[in-house]
């Protein structure tokens, strides 16, 4: 049995994140959820009467977030593993897409998950102890038209977790970025923002790709339950790896690109040589 932890989820009422609580607490974990109503919350903390301990934030409002996990150290006891889980996806052209709904997927995707670290790594930093598990995507490796914004978020988010890795690592933090590839969640359906369709010279690449998602949706290969216990066997890992790519469609395309920057790389390597002085 593994030592028992707090773990500090944000958007616990769906998806990954409901998942992931579930599955702590059926293992005995107390789970701190962020939701983001009241009615939310209290469906959280139905889930297990004494360790489901529900908080209402919006991890966009960066002003509470201090407060809000303060409160949790105080109340509920030290958090040991942050799990940044919420986020959405934007689907759109991007000459299409407004850079507002850009401004959005970053605020939510990215600056919401580095507000949170910074909010938990000075407690994490004192016990010299802690693990955060940055939830991206193959979306951070891999790209495919019509997901420009959220790619951009998801490859911002996997840097920013690698380099903040090899900052904490030394004060005993770990930190690592899991990567999922296509899951039964509600990502690909209502969670989606969709920019409207607006310059027909895209509709020949986009139109296929809009709907093979819509009917592959709820139909993916990846079982979020088994996502939560892979994610959960990293907290009680000694070395937990800095990234972790989760279901086989992740593997094989992240292999493949890596098969094809490799090549591309060696094609191109005279030019690249050919600037040193």
């Amino acid at each position: 049995m593994s030592a028992i932890k707090t773990l500090l989820i944000t958007g616990v009422s769906s998806g990954f994140g409901r998942a992931l609580a579930q599955e702590a607490l059926a293992m005995g974990h107390r789970v701190v959820g962020t939701v983001r109503n009241e009615q939310a919350r209290r469906e959280f903390e139905a889930l297990a009467a004494s360790n489901a301990i529900g908080r209402i934030l919006d991890v966009t409002d960066y002003d509470a977030i201090d407060g809000v996990v303060a409160d949790i150290e105080e109340t509920v006891g030290p958090v040991d593993v942050l799990v940044n889980n919420a986020g959405y996806g934007h689907e759109g052209v991007m000459e299409e897409s407004p850079l507002a709904e850009m401004r959005r997927q970053f605020d939510v995707n990215v600056f919401g998950a580095v507000a949170m670290m910074k909010a938990v790594l000075p407690y994490m930093r004192h016990r010299r102890r802690g693990h955060i598990l940055n939830v991206t995507s193959m979306g951070g490796y891999i790209t495919l038209p019509g997901i420009s914004y959220y790619c951009g978020s998801k490859f911002a988010l996997e840097g920013i977790s690698e380099v903040v890795g090899k900052e904490v690592k030394p004060l005993g933090i770990a930190v690592t970025a899991v990567a999922p590839g296509s899951f039964r969640t509600d990502w690909a359906g209502r969670s989606m923002v969709r920019t409207p369709r607006s310059i027909p010279d895209y509709d020949g690449l986009f139109d296929p790709i809009r709907e093979a998602r819509q009917q592959k949706n709820g139909k993916q290969l990846g079982d979020p339950a088994k996502a939560a216990q892979a994610m959960l066997s990293l907290i009680d890992s000694d070395s937990p790896p800095a990234h972790l790519l989760l279901g086989s469609d992740a593997l094989n395309l992240v292999r493949q690109k890596l098969f094809d920057l490799t090549a591309e790389i060696n094609h191109w390597e005279k030019t690249t040589r050919s600037t040193d002085g």
